[in-house]
């Protein structure tokens, strides 16, 4: 049955207004011209502490954002009200292109990866020498996660009192990583962060280690009073630490001279994210020597194939930077424990 006449006019289509009362949806954005840029300190349960032209400001990620999250370290665009008094809320619009990121996934058969850090430009591996045991699984683990994102490593070992550290750096002497080595008396009386801070001048350094290795105590003797952070103990039943640090916080350098970036204490740190081939890329003097290798190559030593074997008896580079390079490649199918 027709609703209205054979020949109907204008006059009598009924026009169903919009019910909500406002414009139709469009696809174009605002280009938020008007966005002032700013960086992520730190970020709690979809609230994040930005510091925006000296002023930290709370924000949270415009809807029009997706599931792109932001995180520590990352530079964003924000508008809305900057001011930094308190109950006001900003909103982020854009976060810019990282230049380094610090990845994990929980485990290395979990595929969901887990960005840390942004924008760092080295990562501090805190490890005590004792109390608790230092392990080399670990250390190995967040070697391979900075190459792969682009961060510069740094290995601070601390509680030196309680143990050489001439085992351990052994181990990693062939690996060319800068390491700074504190006892105990240091951490606890502010004496090693002047050891550290020549390291971490002019840089933003993400700081990651086990609970209980001193690592929160240290960033503590780095920043200033009214921005550190609470400590705990090794339990001295399982050897471990507690997590004091639950959240990633970036933390500014006196005199503005860098960031330094608390990460929570980790028990595990999965690479299922991680390319093999990118690891190569933090060994420069082996890369060359890969352009024989065929397609495919991971480089390991069950590559009868790699070419990297024969580079080396050439003499074009030390064998035990092969090993250690063999090492790292090995550690994304072994479990820290191991």
């Amino acid at each position: 049955m027709r609703r209205y006449g054979k020949n109907p006019d204008e006059d009598d289509i009924r026009v169903r207004p919009n019910p909500k009362g406002n414009r139709p949806r469009t696809h174009t954005r605002p280009k938020h011209e008007e966005a002032q840029e700013g960086m992520v300190l730190t970020v709690d349960r979809g609230r994040l502490t930005c510091l925006v032209d000296g002023r930290t400001v709370v924000a949270m990620k415009a809807r029009e954002l997706g599931r792109k999250a932001a995180v520590v370290g990352d530079n964003v665009s924000i508008v809305g009200d900057l001011s930094g008094e308190k109950d006001t809320l900003a909103r982020i619009v854009r976060i810019g292109a990282r230049r380094s990121v610090l990845r994990r996934t929980a485990d290395d058969d979990d595929p969901y990866e887990r960005v840390v850090v942004a924008n760092a430009d080295q990562l501090a591996i805190v490890t005590a020498l004792a109390d608790p045991e230092p392990r080399p699984r670990m250390i190995d683990r967040c070697l391979v996660a900075a190459y792969d994102g682009g961060l510069t490593p740094l290995l601070v070992l601390t509680k030196s009192d309680l143990a050489s550290p001439d085992a351990l750096l052994a181990a990693y002497t062939p690996l060319g990583v800068p390491y700074i080595v504190t006892s105990r008396e240091e951490l606890e009386n502010g004496g090693a962060a002047e050891i550290v801070r020549e390291q971490l001048n002019d840089k933003i350094t993400a700081f990651v280690g086990h609970s209980g290795v001193g690592k929160t105590t240290l960033v503590n003797a780095l920043v200033p009073k009214d921005m550190r952070r609470t400590t705990g103990v090794v339990n001295a039943v399982t050897g471990r630490g507690r997590h004091t640090t639950t959240s990633a916080m970036a933390l500014p350098l006196p005199d503005g001279r860098g960031w330094v970036v608390d990460t929570p204490g980790v028990r595990s740190f999965g690479l299922h994210h991680v390319d093999p081939s990118r690891v190569i890329l933090a060994f420069p003097d082996l890369e060359p020597g890969t352009e024989k290798c065929p397609r495919g190559c991971n480089h390991d030593e069950s590559q009868a194939e790699c070419a990297l074997d024969a580079w080396v008896a050439e003499g074009h580079a030390d064998p035990a930077r092969l090993d250690s390079l063999r090492r790292l490649l090995a550690t994304r199918e072994r479990r820290e424990g191991d």
